[in-house]
């Protein structure tokens, strides 16, 4: 059986995905060295656990993320499939990469890691570096990629379950973070731990839900036909044409609906635009759309 050759645009697709998915790990990977580990602070996930490690024992934190990832990719290619475990498994020896690059970037002359905001600004790297992982994990995820460990298991979860990807990875660190009182013993650094988490959960949720929030287009044009053909060849977007009628002028119209994700407005705008500058058009933001091409419907 031959094989078919893949087509420019998907090749161009998936090089756009895996550019992006670099761009997140490498702020995710900055997040740890510049912020989080000069002040100690832990978080959940296979990090936190090397986190943890390299605190009391000095082991470097990039080792021991890629030894437990080797262990859990095993379960995810089989349930979440090959596509999302190629990419994944690209984000794990990516950011284990960067992990030590970014530390080595940033390390003193004598291996210590400068504490950039100055002595006692623990709470404010805590912020930045949070909200910087937060935001690389969210560009990962959008692309359909993780960086592994607990955002295996929760990327599992939410195929199945309606729950946040941000709340499942809450719960699923807070034992993590728990644990590092047993390296300090001093509660201050859990609680920075759990601020932490909160925080890449809050960032985490608003990339991904942005990303997908969704729009509904009302066009009117003369022109429907080219128009509804360009939306669906180029946008991969659905439309739907009904009947209506012009109150005022008593005339015929067509009437296109379309659904699509935010970020593909503009390109239906300067479709549209290109085609018939005096269409009329009305967007609106919708709560949620479910079914092909969309969310999927979980409910029980």
């Amino acid at each position: 059986m031959k094989l078919q050759k893949p087509s420019r645009t998907l090749v161009m697709r998936e090089v756009k995905d895996y550019t992006i998915i670099t761009l997140g790990l490498i702020s995710y990977a900055m997040g740890w060295a510049a912020f989080l580990i000069p002040y100690q602070i832990t978080t959940g996930g296979t990090t936190g656990i090397g986190a943890i490690i390299y605190y009391s024992t000095g082991f470097p934190i990039q080792y021991s993320y890629f030894i437990i990832n080797a262990v859990l990719m095993t379960f995810a290619i089989k349930i979440l499939g090959p596509k999302f475990s190629i990419k994944t498994t690209y984000a794990i020896f990516m950011l284990t990469a960067l992990l030590e690059f970014c530390q080595w970037l940033v390390k003193n002359p004598d291996g210590t890691f400068p504490q950039m905001l100055g002595p006692g600004q623990d709470f404010m790297a805590c912020l930045i570096g949070a909200s910087m992982c937060g935001l690389g994990l969210g560009i990962v995820f959008n692309c359909n990629g993780s960086t592994g460990g607990t955002d295996i298991i929760a990327a599992i979860i939410h195929k199945y379950k309606d729950v946040t990807l941000g709340r499942m990875i809450m719960a699923s660190d807070f034992l993590i973070i728990s644990s590092c009182y047993f390296v300090f013993h001093d509660w201050k650094r859990v609680i920075f731990g759990v601020v932490t988490v909160f925080v890449i959960g809050f960032v985490l949720d608003y990339i991904v839900n942005g990303a997908r929030q969704s729009v509904q287009f009302l066009i009117f044009s003369k022109e429907y036909e080219k128009i509804a053909d360009r939306i669906t060849k180029e946008t991969h977007r659905g439309v739907t044409v009904v009947d209506g009628t012009g109150w005022y002028s008593k005339n015929p119209v067509k009437v296109l609906i379309v659904l699509a994700y935010k970020r593909q407005s503009v390109e239906i705008f300067r479709l549209v635009k290109d085609i018939d500058p005096n269409a009329f058009i009305s967007q609106s933001s919708v709560i949620g759309v479910y079914g092909e091409g969309f969310d999927r419907l979980k409910v029980k």
